[in-house]
């Protein structure tokens, strides 16, 4: 498939057709076009990598991950304390208790005294705990609010993700670095579909394995050689793409990177712009659970496109 032409630029095609009687007039109305249109599609990756950034920095954002810790069915005593059997990095001394099942229903014995609120409200007593698997998940905030933990589920297993808004990472977040704004990494691309319910196993940072809706691929061409990603579902409807390139690792992060695309319109194309590729959290916090590329997603193709290793905190 070929790369996508701007916006503006059938203008250039059309003009150039319309015969030699002023080429000089012809030629700027086709320059002046071509440079409005990349104007504008530079103009719309902007906004998207300012809303990217506002997204990180919110205070329930991945920079504001602080804590990742595993708990097994049963019951476990939740806070700072030292003699909690899951102990906080910070928050009061006792939270509660926390009761697990096997079938993955949880809940929390709020300890008396300790200033909880759940889902933004002054909590007390017992309350049920919904993990990112069954839902939205429940908060869980302390700190006057500043700090949080939710219940996470990854193949099968269960964590507390603790939140900091005061977070290092988030407070001192130094920006990001990108490649330059290249449309000529944004592609029209071929979508081919899988039959339908098929899944990929995706293996996390972890070592954890988690079958994903697989719903089809993509099919791109660069410099006349056909690529193709496998993508993912995640239950929205987009499709997602975790992968690698000849950069990774070098300018780019080495794990992974992530892009979403729009489902596949009538025509069974897509756009994949990778000027809107981006760092996973794990390039940011140790304490996310990122997919990997599966190995069909690793292209033996240099995507000078989309943001680049994360940039040092400064001492």
């Amino acid at each position: 498939m070929r790369t996508i032409l701007l916006p503006g630029l059938a203008l250039f095609v059309a003009l150039a057709g319309c015969g030699s009687g002023d080429g000089e007039a012809t030629t700027d109305a086709a320059d002046r076009a071509g440079q409005s249109a990349r104007s504008a599609y530079e103009r719309e990756i902007r906004t998207w990598r300012e809303e990217r950034v506002e997204r990180l920095m919110r205070p329930d954002g991945f920079l504001s991950l602080v804590g990742l810790h595993w708990v097994g069915p049963g019951s476990t005593f939740v806070g700072s304390a030292k003699d909690n059997g899951t102990r906080l990095g910070l928050g009061p001394p006792q939270v509660g208790m926390l009761h697990l099942e096997k079938n993955g229903r949880a809940r929390l014995d709020i300890a008396e005294g300790a200033e909880i609120w759940v889902d933004g409200e002054p909590a007390t007593g017992s309350v049920e705990l919904v993990s990112d698997a069954r839902g939205k998940p429940t908060v869980v905030a302390f700190n006057r609010g500043d700090a949080s933990f939710v219940l996470i589920e990854r193949s099968g297993r269960h964590a507390l993700r603790v939140r900091n808004a005061m977070a290092r990472t988030r407070t001192g977040f130094p920006g990001i670095d990108y490649f330059d704004i290249e449309p000529g990494f944004r592609f029209q691309s071929r979508f081919e579909a899988h039959p339908p319910g098929k899944t990929m196993d995706i293996v996390n940072m972890l070592g954890m394995v988690e079958p994903m809706a697989n719903p089809g691929r993509v099919v791109f061409e660069k410099d006349g050689v056909p690529y193709s990603l496998e993508a993912l579902d995640e239950g929205d409807g987009r499709l997602f793409f975790v992968f690698a390139d000849r950069t990774s690792g070098h300018e780019t992060y080495s794990a992974s990177r992530f892009l979403y695309a729009d489902p596949a319109g009538p025509d069974g194309t897509t756009v994949l712009d990778f000027n809107r590729a981006y760092n996973p959290p794990c390039a940011f916090t140790a304490y996310s659970t990122c997919p990997m590329p599966p190995p069909e997603n690793r292209l033996d193709l240099r995507i000078e496109a989309g943001e680049k290793k994360p940039l040092p905190f400064p001492q």
